[in-house]
């Protein structure tokens, strides 16, 4: 599908989905009005004071029935995302949280000291050149323990030697 074919059937959507919008306006309006025709009478306006604060006092008591509903479906509704968003806790509890792939950086030991030691704390070690120190002490020793190894050879040679002679 080329791409001007793929815009055009785009914006053909996109005035469908306008003019559903548009509807779907017209049609609450005109819902309203039905509602506000059927429960809401006109008011009177004939009539005395004493009328008119009679009608007043009881759009009064309405506006409180009405206020008491709203806070009541109004608690119902905060009790009822509560209740969501700890299911939302408890899926992502009992799922488990998916960790990313750990990535691998090289890190010299002194950066790794100062992350876990902290910037208060200036440490610098050279670990290479401790090796080595200590690569060169392990020659030396196997050095000896087989010079040593072999002269114990010799010496029990030299016994053998002894005892096959007497």
């Amino acid at each position: 599908m080329t791409s001007s074919r793929r815009h055009h059937l785009k914006s053909l959507i996109l005035q469908i989905a306008l003019n559903w919008i548009e509807e779907e306006k017209k049609e609450k309006v005109a819902t309203k009005e039905a509602y506000m025709r059927d429960n809401c009478p006109a008011p009177e306006m004939s009539g005395d004071q004493a009328a008119l604060m009679e009608v007043c006092k009881k759009l009064q008591a309405l506006i409180d029935k009405v206020d008491e509903e709203r806070y009541d479906a109004e608690a119902k509704v905060q009790k009822a995302d509560k209740e969501i968003e700890d299911l939302k806790i408890k899926v992502v509890d009992l799922r488990g949280v998916k960790k990313p792939a750990l990535k691998k950086v090289r890190m010299s030991a002194d950066s790794m000291l100062q992350a876990l030691l902290g910037s208060k704390h200036k440490v610098t070690m050279d670990l290479r050149s401790n090796l080595k120190q200590v690569k060169k002490e392990v020659k030396e020793e196997t050095t000896d323990t087989v010079g040593d190894w072999r002269k114990n050879i010799e010496d029990k040679a030299d016994r053998k030697k002894m005892f096959e002679t007497s």
